[in-house]
Formats: structure tokens, C-alpha cells, sequence
């Protein structure tokens, strides 16, 4: 039977009056706490040095008590707030211990029959271990850390003494330890040691019976008593154990050693020590799992910080003027737009406009009084609660109203790579930003678009709220690509991370940026894919190199820009109107 799962119903447990308040407290406050971790709301908790039964932790059904001995702690409990998940960090062990008696509470229903021999119910209780903590992980995955910091207490708690090389110590090993890989809370790499160790004493064949009947195990339901009791008989039977508890066969391998004959640690024993060492290491070196809380205010810190950064930059970038005839990341000059380009410009606005049409949604509303139709069951309702002398609350008349959702805005950024690879498509870029600009002046949604170029500098082409007159036209012989000032500058002045509104972002490089540069970049672009905004890459050959996440389209034909910008933008306003 293992030590910290009390069986037997009529158990009570030993009284425990802690020497200093501060242990009544902290027991209280963990009684706050379980509720969430175990499930239940009857749940009491004591935590004292010297509670636990014996045991690290112990849990007594019959009370609905779980104790957990305060040795375990480590710190003064005046200092423990375990309401903050944060603070459960200082204290994994006896939080690790708490979470192992929940599980308990929660998935250790059933119950052993009076009639069940010593050996079997043994068996079937070291099955439990594994079985209801693989239970928990599934309902609670984020506790297997703390399971995994209290398994060494646990498990060696769960031997009377130092484990020898018998039958019956490796059987156990092999169900406190290996089980509790495949139930998901340890590994392979750790129980490796014990696992060779076992096999030896037990040899393969049994091993690999054991290891089927602790599997079964794992997928038996948490009331399902018989099929624990008959696990725990051919496990008896797999190991040579009868009813009693007795080993036959003395002279077969794992016969335990003759007393006095050494005091050395047997390898099992060292086995589990090297095996439980590897797990605490482990679990030192794991991040403990994150409050919610804590991580959603860091996040909303985080994106405050980067949104901030965003306006700063488009602020520095479009409150300066073009440069123009010299120099890098160069504006070159303006131009009269072409008839094609206007036409393209009414088109595209047709289009915006077309997938910016929502239908009208109809709204049922009920009234006592008319307009509307009446419904004579509500009118019924009303006359009995009159004859009844209560205030009438029936409301008989319904009508249905049609409304017209409001479209959603259209935010649209361009940025286009000038440097000297991305020669052939500047012509047709600053095309298309004109034509975006005045669709979107154009069109009957909402629609607001800027354009810039990035090389050494990022300059402005088009500014959002405005309607160029001309097409701006730049050069592109830069040999750096500020990729990420580019998106920050876009991002801050149409605010493409800002929900509410159809937004797009699309890129015109080849992708091969110098210095750090890409990371900078990537880290832009998956900030903006995380806040619903669609990333459009125009390249041009197959040996461009995108950044990742992103949604490639190749451009054969470079005059074909304007068509492929247009597209993804309808289609970013149709979903956003679904």
C-alpha cells in the first residue's frame, strides 16, 4: 500500500496543532486554493511539520483531509501567498505534494472490496499512482511540473526501506518509477537507470508484462474498482507474489541478499537514487508554469512598448519630406498618372466597395404594447398575471427590425525593398501605391493606405489621409534593406496591429537582408500576424527568400503588382465583413 493514499475508509488521521499560527493560515489559504486544483469544494487541508501521517503528504477520503508535512516547505510559511501562482515557485515540493493529494481527491474513487487479499490490493494501489496522476496531467496539463517536483518524495516514500535487489522491490520500482513515464510526468532518459536495473532483476519478458498491466492502467476510469483489483491479481501473478504476499521460488534471481551479508546500496537502490537526481535537476531547470494573470500583463506590457515604438518611428518617418537627386534610399521625382492608372484606381474602388457590402441583419424584439405582431400565447401570459394581481411581465407584440452592420475599415501597407536587386519592380510599385491611394479615396469603405520604401532610410511615397496628386517615383540602389523600421512605420501610422478593421500588410522583396535585419523583421511580422493581420510577400524570383508565416504570390509579370495588391486587399475585406 503506499504510504501517502489512506485506503481504508474509517481512517481519521492524526490531530495536528501547529506550535505557530502561521501554519493555521497557510492551511487556510491552501484551502482556498484545491478547490480549482482537485475539483471538489469539501476539501480541508492541513499543513504542519509533522503531518502527512508519516508520509511527505497524505490524503484521508473518509475526512476529505488532505496533510502535508511543513518539513517540506523550505520557507517561513508566514511569507507563502499560494493565491499568487507566481510565488508556488519558491516552494515546488510541498506544492508538488499538495497537487498529488488532489489528483487523489479527484480521480481515486473507487474503492478496494473488504475481501481483496494484502498483495493484491497493494498492486492494485501502486497502479493508482501512475493511473490518477496521468488523469490529472490530461485535466491539468500545466501540473506536471509540480508532480514532477514532489516525485521524489514521493516515490521514495513509498518504499519501507532501502530497495533491494528482489523481485518484489523491482516490481514496485517499476510501478512508482517506469509507470509514471508513459502516464506522461517523467521520461524515458530519466528512468533509464531503474529501467536497466529492473529488467535485469525481472527480466524482459516480465517487464514487458508488468509494462502492459500498468497501461491498461492508465486508460481505466477513475470508478472502475474490478478492473483495478484484477490488475492488481495478474500483476501478483506476473511477479510470483500470492495472496500473502510471499516470493516462491528462492532460488530464482532477485532472491534478496542475507542479512548482514553487505551494507552497500544495492543498484537498484542506486538505480532510483541516480534516476530521482536526474528529475530534481530537471525540474530546477524547467520554468514553472506561468500565471495567466502575470502573463497576460506582461504581454499587454510587451505589446504597449512595441506599439509606442511603432509611433515613434512612423512619426519620424512620415513628418519628414522626400529626399530627391542624391544620395541613398532616393526619391527621384514626380509624375503625371497615366489613364490606365486612373482606370485602375475606379476599378479597384469598385471592387473595395462591393466586398465591403454587408447584408442587413434582422433583430427580433418583443414590447407589451403594439407595434408588432401578437403572439396570443404572450397575450395569455399577460391576462393570467392580471387575474392573478400580479404586475404583468408578459410581452405579447414582436416585430423584427433590419439593421445595416457597419463595414469595417480597410488598413493598407506597402513596403518596397530598394535595393539594387529590386530594380524592375519600382516602377510598378509606385504605380500601385498611387492606384491604392485613390481607390481607397474612391471606394465607400473606410479604406486608409500609405506606402513606403526601405533601404538605408525608409521614405514615404504615400501618407495615410492623403491623396497624392502625382506619382512618386524612387530609385533603388541601396545596399541595406531596414526591413523592420519599415513595418513599424507602416504599423504606427495606419495601426495594422490595432483589431477592428480588415488589415494588410504586403512586402516587395527578394528577401535578402544584411545584418540582423531578418530577425528584426520576422519578429515585426509575427507581431502583426498575432494581432489579425494578413502579411501579403510579392516576390519575383524562385530564389527570393520570404520571411516565415507570411503569404507568398509571385509576380511573372511585374506590371501585374497593382492586380495581386488589389486582390489580397478584397479579399482581406471580404473575410473581415464575414
Amino acid at each position: 500500500m503506499t504510504a501517502h493514499l489512506v485506503a481504508d475508509p474509517d481512517a481519521t488521521g492524526a490531530a495536528i496543532f501547529p506550535a505557530r499560527p502561521e501554519w493555521l493560515a497557510l492551511s487556510a489559504a491552501l484551502a482556498d486554493e484545491v478547490p480549482v486544483i482537485a475539483d471538489r469544494e469539501d476539501l480541508l487541508v492541513t499543513i504542519a511539520p509533522g503531518a502527512g501521517g508519516g508520509a511527505p503528504a497524505c490524503f484521508y477520503p473518509a475526512r476529505a483531509v488532505i496533510e502535508v508535512d511543513g518539513d517540506h516547505l523550505g520557507v517561513d510559511p508566514a511569507t507563502v501567498d499560494p493565491a499568487n501562482l507566481s510565488d508556488r515557485a519558491r516552494y515546488p515540493v510541498a506544492w508538488g505534494l499538495l497537487t498529488h493529494e488532489c489528483a487523489h481527491a479527484k480521480h481515486s474513487v473507487w474503492q478496494l472490496p473488504d475481501d481483496v487479499p494484502a498483495a493484491v490490493a497493494d498492486a492494485a494501489m501502486l497502479l493508482e499512482e501512475s493511473r490518477m496522476e496521468a488523469a490529472h496531467v490530461r485535466r491539468r496539463p500545466d501540473d506536471r511540473h509540480w508532480l514532477r517536483a514532489s516525485a521524489t518524495n514521493l516515490v521514495l516514500a513509498d518504499f519501507a526501506g532501502a530497495p533491494t535487489m528482489t523481485r518484489a522491490d523491482a516490481s514496485r520500482a517499476a510501478a512508482l518509477v517506469l509507470a509514471r513515464v508513459d502516464g506522461g510526468v517523467l521520461t524515458a532518459a530519466e528512468t533509464a537507470p531503474v529501467a536497466d536495473v529492473v529488467e535485469d532483476i525481472l527480466g524482459p519478458d516480465t517487464l514487458t508484462e508488468l509494462r502492459a498491466l500498468w497501461q491498461e492502467s492508465l486508460d481505466t476510469a477513475d470508478d472502475d474498482a474490478d478492473t483495478m483489483v484484477d490488475l492488481g491479481r495478474r500483476w501478483c501473478k506476473a511477479v510470483g507474489t500470492d495472496a500473502d504476499g510471499e516470493t516462491p521460488d528462492p532460488g530464482t534471481p532477485g532472491e534478496p541478499e542475507p542479512a548482514g551479508e553487505s551494507s552497500l546500496p544495492s543498484p537498484l537502490s542506486e538505480a532510483i537514487g541516480r534516476t530521482l537526481a536526474k528529475v530534481a535537476r530537471a525540474v530546477a531547470d524547467e520554468a514553472p508554469p506561468e500565471d495567466p494573470a502575470a502573463a497576460a500583463a506582461a504581454a499587454k506590457a510587451a505589446e504597449k512598448v512595441a506599439s509606442d515604438a511603432a509611433e515613434a518611428t512612423a512619426r519620424a518617418v512620415f513628418s519628414s519630406h522626400p529626399r530627391s537627386g542624391y544620395g541613398s534610399t532616393t526619391i527621384t521625382g514626380t509624375r503625371k498618372p497615366t489613364t490606365a492608372e486612373r482606370t485602375a484606381a475606379r476599378t479597384l474602388a469598385r471592387a473595395l466597395s462591393t466586398a465591403g457590402m454587408r447584408e442587413r441583419v434582422a433583430v427580433k424584439s418583443t414590447s407589451p404594447i403594439p407595434p408588432g405582431r401578437l403572439r396570443m400565447r404572450g397575450a395569455l401570459a399577460a391576462d393570467a398575471q392580471r387575474a392573478a394581481g400580479a404586475v404583468p411581465t408578459a410581452e405579447p407584440f414582436t416585430r423584427t427590425t433590419r439593421l445595416t452592420v457597419p463595414t469595417p475599415p480597410l488598413r493598407l501597407g506597402i513596403a518596397c525593398d530598394v535595393s539594387g536587386s529590386m530594380r524592375h519592380l519600382r516602377g510598378p510599385v509606385a504605380s500601385t501605391a498611387w492606384i491604392l491611394a485613390h481607390a481607397g479615396h474612391q471606394s465607400a469603405v473606410p479604406a486608409e493606405t500609405a506606402a513606403v520604401i526601405f533601404g538605408v532610410h525608409v521614405r514615404p511615397i504615400t501618407r495615410p489621409g492623403t491623396v497624392p496628386a502625382e506619382v512618386t517615383e524612387f530609385d533603388a540602389d541601396d545596399d541595406w534593406e531596414s526591413v523592420a523600421v519599415a513595418v513599424d512605420s507602416l504599423d504606427g501610422a495606419l495601426g495594422l496591429s490595432r483589431p477592428g478593421a480588415a488589415q494588410l500588410l504586403v512586402i516587395v522583396s527578394d528577401g535578402h537582408f544584411s545584418g540582423d535585419e531578418r530577425p528584426a523583421g520576422q519578429k515585426r511580422v509575427d507581431r502583426l500576424r498575432a494581432s489579425g493581420c494578413g502579411v501579403l510577400w510579392l516576390t519575383s524570383s524562385p530564389w527570393d527568400e520570404p520571411l516565415e508565416g507570411v503569404t507568398v504570390h509571385r509576380l511573372n509579370d511585374p506590371t501585374a503588382t497593382a492586380t495581386a495588391i488589389g486582390r489580397a486587399a478584397t479579399n482581406a475585406l471580404k473575410a473581415a465583413v464575414r
